[in-house]
């Protein structure tokens, strides 16, 4: 049983930053991969980045390369999502993701490669 927590969404302008948090439950959360997912308003949940759970290895969309980092502090049980340089196109409801570890190396990049989600946290982007 793993809860996920998000916080960190919100308003800004673009060409702004704004930082996501994913706090989870569960003494082996080191042990968890962990993805980040959006929603925009009207369109299909889409893949953001995702990190192992030794932070070894990370992913990105093509959309958000450059622009996005995924840091983790397992010492904390959180996953973050930098954000910067914003887009407009970046507005969507985010979706922390967690997944035990085997399957995820094949599968990051889909819902179904993930155990765990959080609630969802808003972020928008204005001009």
């Amino acid at each position: 049983q793993v809860q996920l927590i998000e916080s960190g969404g919100g308003l800004v302008q673009a060409g702004g930053s704004l930082r996501l948090s994913c706090a989870a439950s569960g003494r082996t959360f080191s042990n968890y991969n962990m993805g980040w997912f959006r929603q925009a308003q009207g369109k299909e949940r889409e893949f953001v980045a995702a990190i192992s759970w030794s932070g070894a290895h990370t992913y990105f969309a093509d959309s958000v390369k450059g622009r996005f980092t995924i840091p983790r502090d397992n010492a904390k049980n959180t996953v973050y999502l930098q954000m910067n340089s914003l887009k407009f196109e970046d507005t969507a409801v985010y979706y922390c993701a967690a997944a035990r570890d085997g399957r995820w190396y094949s599968a990051y990049r889909y819902d179904g490669g993930y155990d765990y989600w959080g609630q969802g946290t808003q972020v928008t982007v204005s001009s």
